[in-house]
Order: C-alpha cells, then structure tokens, then sequence
C-alpha cells in the first residue's frame, strides 16, 4: 500500500499525520515506511524528513536507510519546489524508482508531499500529479480554523478531477474553541461523518 499525505495548504500538520499514520499501521503489524521527495526550508538537515525515519526506523528495523534515500531532494529555501530547486532539475522517473525501492522494505509506505495539492514541481507538474504518478492513495488533511470549509472544498474538487482515491481528516489544532460553532455545522451536514486525525487509532 502507498498512502500520498497531502494538505489544504502549508503548515496543516502533514508530518504529524504521518506521524500518525505510521503509528496506526504499524500498531495492526504491518511494516511502514517514509519518503519526502521534496524538502525545502531545509539549512543542516531536512527536520521533516529526519524525524520521521527516526520514527520508522523504531517501528520497522528494517527500514536501514539513509536520509537522502528518503529524503532525495533537499533545498534551502523555504518555497514550492518549482521556485526552491532554482536551475536544479527534479527527475520524476528517479523520484518513481525511488518508490520502488523504498516499498520493497515495507507493507505500507507513506509518501509526504509539500505544502498543499497544486504545489508546483514543475511548470507543467503539481504535488497532486505525484499522487498518480506513484501509484498512491491520498490522504488529504484539513486544518480546523476558519476558512477551512473552502479549502476542503477546493482540494476535494481538484481530487475528484483527477479521478484520484481518497481519504480525508481534519486536524483540530487550530482555532479548536471555535470549530464546533463556526465550522462543523457545515461539514458536518455536507459529508455527513467527519474524521479526526486525534481519533485515527480508532477507525
């Protein structure tokens, strides 16, 4: 299985749904791994990407890899990877190779993307094409402030587009005092079950 974790936008919390989706999977015994194609905002070390194969290394042994197998291509600055690589070109065929390779010490590889869904790679290539291109499920996570209703909306809309598969979740981290009267009336009458990245063990 290959779960891609997307998001509305930046700063939505997809490391941490990693973190736990991860931890879900490998708590019903399967073997889990990571890959970050694309740090950016990286100076030393990518943070992202190291925490997590900490964390995968704990949970599956196996997984003896080294950062920059997981964590392939790393840039300074704290921008979409179209504008972060400057000259650099980001070889997708690699980057699929790289998939391969990972899956092959795991059940179930979780592969996070940057920012949200129309992030671009390329001029003509979006985070959400990547989706396709590795054979993935989405996991797409919503945040819980305001304004959350039309991002969910927007990254839904450009999913079914694309005739891509998906789960969703909200991550209730921001603006929680608020979300129950000022956005749940509404999604809750649109989908009519929501789900919960702090409930996911229970699913």
């Amino acid at each position: 299985m290959i779960l891609f974790i997307s998001a509305t936008n930046t700063d939505v919390g997809k490391t941490y749904a990693c973190e736990k989706i991860l931890k879900h999977y490998s708590n019903k015994g399967l073997k889990v791994g990571y890959f970050k194609p694309c740090e950016t905002g990286v100076v030393n070390t990518p943070l992202d990407g190291t925490k997590m194969l900490d964390l995968v290394k704990k949970l599956n042994p196996d997984f003896d890899l080294d950062i920059k197998d997981v964590v392939p291509y790393q840039f300074e600055l704290p921008a979409a990877p179209y504008v972060a690589k400057k000259d650099f070109d980001i070889d997708i065929n690699f980057l699929k190779k790289q998939v391969t390779f990972l899956k092959s010490f795991c059940d179930v590889l979780v592969i996070e993307g940057a920012g949200g869904l129309m992030v671009p790679i390329k001029k003509d290539l979006f985070i959400i094409d990547l989706i396709k291109e590795f054979n993935a499920k989405a996991v797409l996570i919503s945040p819980s402030k305001l304004g959350c209703i039309n991002d969910t909306l927007l990254s839904i809309e450009a999913l079914k587009n694309r005739n891509i598969n998906f789960d969703w979740y909200i991550n209730l981290y921001e603006d929680k005092d608020s979300f129950d009267e000022v956005s749940r009336p509404f999604l809750e009458d649109y989908f009519k079950e929501l789900k919960f990245l702090e409930d996911l063990d229970s699913y």
